[in-house]
């Protein structure tokens, strides 16, 4: 079941968060850090109503943001479509329940709010050594647009878009 998050989520979103980037940083990937994502971004993105939480029998599985701001980075870009887009950011899944289809449910979700919003038109971006996410969006139809450097990240990040009929 998707929901949007509330502020009593916090607490088990900090934790999923401090488990997956324990997870990144044996991979190899420093994506998110102390720095980045921080308590207070999940906070503005509950407060704002743009933070959604995949449960199942009253477990967190997941979280995903989901709204219309484009980092500035995006300018200059080439992207598929000039339309008005949703962009999907900050998004986990609960590292006990992967390969469960829970990543695939908030992509499919992401794509069911933009076209309950009339938007057509999904964009996202992770870093390049994010194997599993860059996987992840291909799986889900996003198209590989290019890349852009990021959060003052050493490793350059891969932005995807995807066109809903």
């Amino acid at each position: 079941m998707m929901r949007k998050a509330v502020l009593e989520d916090l607490k088990g979103i900090m934790e999923m968060l401090k488990a997956t980037v324990a997870e990144m940083n044996a991979d190899n990937n420093f994506q998110w850090d102390e720095n980045y994502p921080q308590e207070k971004d999940f906070r503005q993105d509950i407060e704002k109503g743009d933070l959604y939480v995949a449960e199942r029998d009253g477990i967190m599985l997941g979280f995903v943001c989901v709204n219309k701001t484009e980092p500035v980075e995006y300018n200059g870009l080439k992207w598929s479509s000039k339309e008005e887009a949703m962009v999907v950011h900050r998004m986990a899944v609960n590292p006990e329940y992967r390969r469960n289809g829970v990543g695939t449910e908030l992509m499919r979700f992401a794509d069911e709010l933009a076209l309950k919003n009339n938007i057509r038109y999904l964009k996202t971006d992770t870093n390049s050594v994010n194997t599993k996410m860059n996987a992840l969006f291909v799986k889900c139809g996003y198209k590989f647009i290019g890349e852009m450097s990021f959060l003052g990240k050493e490793t350059p990040f891969y932005c995807y878009d995807k066109l809903l009929s």
